[in-house]
């Protein structure tokens, strides 16, 4: 095996659950693999198998040349790990959260507190260095965790979800401080549900489902595997929704979707311009009034869509099943927080 992260034929089960069922990943020094899936994919048990907290029913795994199961404290030594959790002392301010983490890693308390304050910084809570944890908000003890995985440069970084809970200008602050790790030479393993997430961050994509990775590529060449444009209409009145579904199956070269509460049809399409005008003429013939329409390239939320026929989040996972929880552990919360929730697009077959 080659590469910074890799992993052949892993295997781990819960009960009758097969949380892993033959998983292989190569991730090149300096990259980042992103891992997508839905809730109970298996991405949040890979991760665990590959930072030595779950020892795999079978196959083997290294980390920066290190045998995961052989050596895993070498392991330990050489990788940041943030979780889907925030694992922070609430009885310690920001600054000595971070201060004791340097400490732990046998930094002088000069460094640790040096790259403290750095890190305070980079995650905007220099504000609340001086607060104990317990009063931050979930964002900001999110925000603290991650810093924490940082406080001492490993050259591998492995990310469950890093964003979930936080609001849009921390994400993207988030994603400028990866842009820069991997510019330096980290190499960073990345789950995460937010496909634009993957698309900006990724040079690889692994889909992973049912405990397997069912396609591997670049976000534009996962995309062209599927083809074909995406027409994408709203209409006026949610009545007319079934009538427009029935006008435009005509043109379809595949499943379209439906999402009622925004009166949103997306339908896989070829013929690019063409046919657009072609859709409107049949809806304008059955007198379905358009609120919106418009044509787009297939996005990776088509790519999951295509290959597993189900969106990256699933009815089950809209009822309230944490993250992780699918892939046979126990599930101590929901670990989506507001902001995931709201970002959950229910998704109808048609």
């Amino acid at each position: 095996m080659t590469g910074a992260i890799t992993a052949e034929g892993l295997v781990k089960t819960f009960g009758d659950v097969r949380a892993l069922d033959g998983v292989d990943l190569d991730v090149p020094e300096g990259t980042v693999l992103g891992l997508l899936g839905p809730n109970g994919a298996g991405k949040t048990t890979t991760v665990r198998v590959l930072t030595t907290l779950l020892k795999p029913d079978a196959g083997r795994a290294t980390v920066a040349g290190v045998d995961v199961l052989k050596h895993p404290n070498e392991v330990r030594s050489l990788i940041g790990l943030s979780g889907q959790y925030a694992a922070v002392d609430e009885y310690l301010t920001g600054q000595e959260n971070l201060q004791m983490v340097g400490e732990l890693y046998q930094m002088s308390a000069r460094d640790a507190k040096a790259r403290a304050k750095e890190l305070l910084e980079w995650f905007n809570l220099t504000d609340a260095a001086g607060r104990i944890a317990k009063t931050y908000s979930g964002g900001m003890r999110r925000r603290l965790d991650l810093a924490a995985a940082l406080v001492v440069r490993p050259p591998v970084m492995f990310m469950d979800e890093p964003t979930t809970g936080l609001d849009p200008r921390n994400r993207m602050a988030l994603w400028e401080v990866i842009e820069t790790l991997v510019a330096e030479g980290t190499t960073l393993l990345l789950t995460t549900q937010y496909l634009e997430e993957a698309d900006r961050l990724a040079h690889d994509i692994a889909v992973v489902d049912h405990g397997k990775v069912i396609a591997r590529g670049t976000a534009d060449q996962l995309k062209a595997q599927i083809g074909g444009e995406r027409v994408e209409v709203v209409v006026n009145d949610p009545a007319v929704l079934t009538v427009a579904m029935d006008a435009l199956a005509q043109f379809a070269i595949g499943e379209a979707t439906v999402e009622p509460h925004t009166r949103r049809i997306t339908v896989p399409v070829s013929g690019g311009a063409r046919v657009l005008a072609d859709v409107i003429r049949e809806l304008d013939a059955r007198d379905v009034v358009i609120h919106d329409i418009g044509l787009r390239r297939p996005t990776l939320d088509d790519v999951f869509l295509s290959l597993t026929g189900h969106a990256t989040f699933s009815e089950d996972d809209e009822n309230g099943s944490g993250a992780g929880a699918g892939d046979g552990e126990p599930a101590s919360g929901s670990g989506d927080g507001d902001e995931g929730a709201d970002a959950r697009r229910k998704k109808a077959r048609v």
